[in-house]
């Protein structure tokens, strides 16, 4: 830890990482949120996976493969949340579809570019380590506009999430919302596809949400619980990457699943507990 401490004084990389981390932590916690109650981590795949098309196609355009993420990722979501509400009966052929055309075309294009010489396994698994300061300009507009959109729609957002008819009661356009927040979740992708790539990304996603609702169903508290945990996670599996010299991505997504697996057995021992009272 000393080590790790004094690496992240010395060097500007490392600082990156973990502002990279905050950021990200921030992101996933408040959206992975709403990705948890409302049950919709196969649409949000489905989003992530497509988004290597967006950068494949920037990568041949020569533009910046962020901004053909942001959208393809944006795109994407309009088109899942489209497909979720008007053609339920299809909706998982449709998705996988998708996710599958979105990934090959990904390929396809960086294959094609000229001089092509972009390490895939990066957009696979991630690279916190080589987070550059113009990624973190991006990470900081992204998070910008997700907590001002999480602010201004928090009540309606919450009665989508947890009761569509009484949001259509109460005159709320609950297919418009819908869209919006799964565009939120494919900024989130972006965000995250940094940390942990496009293969780990709905890990992070959905984990820190999964363990905060475990021990609270009010939304305000797991989305501030879920930041945490996120937080929590990235920032421990960073260190023992670091110390172990193993990947960053892999790691932290480990991390996060062992603290889900151990915050469910403390709940059930905490139930058994109580019930033998009783």
């Amino acid at each position: 830890m000393n080590q790790f401490i004094s690496v992240l004084m010395k060097y500007s990389f490392m600082q990156n990482a973990v502002l990279a981390a905050i950021l990200s932590s921030f992101a996933s916690g408040l959206i992975g949120t709403y990705v948890v109650v409302k049950r919709i981590t196969f649409i949000s795949g489905g989003i992530a996976h497509t988004v290597l098309g967006g950068m494949g196609v920037a990568y041949y355009l020569g533009a910046d493969p962020l901004l053909g993420a942001v959208a393809a990722a944006v795109f994407s979501a309009v088109v899942l949340g489209l497909v979720n509400l008007k053609a339920k009966q299809h909706e998982d052929t449709i998705i996988g579809a998708l996710w599958a055309i979105g990934m090959a075309v990904g390929i396809i294009f960086m294959s094609l570019t000229p001089g092509y010489n972009v390490d895939l396994m990066s957009f696979l698994f991630g690279n916190i380590l080589m987070v550059t300061n113009p990624v973190l300009r991006v990470l900081i507009y992204l998070n910008l506009i997700i907590a001002l959109v999480v602010t201004v729609f928090y009540r309606q957002f919450m009665l989508v999430a947890f009761d569509e008819e009484e949001a259509r009661l109460r005159g709320l356009s609950v297919e418009l919302l819908y869209i919006l927040l799964l565009v939120l979740i494919a900024l989130t992708v972006v965000i995250l596809i940094k940390i942990v790539g496009l293969i780990l990304v709905i890990a992070l996603l959905t984990l820190p949400a999964a363990v905060s609702g475990l021990w609270t169903g009010k939304l305000g508290r797991m989305m501030g619980l879920s930041v945490a945990f996120s937080l929590a996670f990235t920032l421990t599996g960073l260190v023992f990457s670091y110390n172990l010299n193993l990947p960053a991505g892999a790691v932290i997504v480990i991390i996060a699943g062992l603290g889900y697996l151990a915050a469910i057995s403390l709940k059930k021992l905490r139930q058994g507990v109580f019930l033998k009272r009783f």
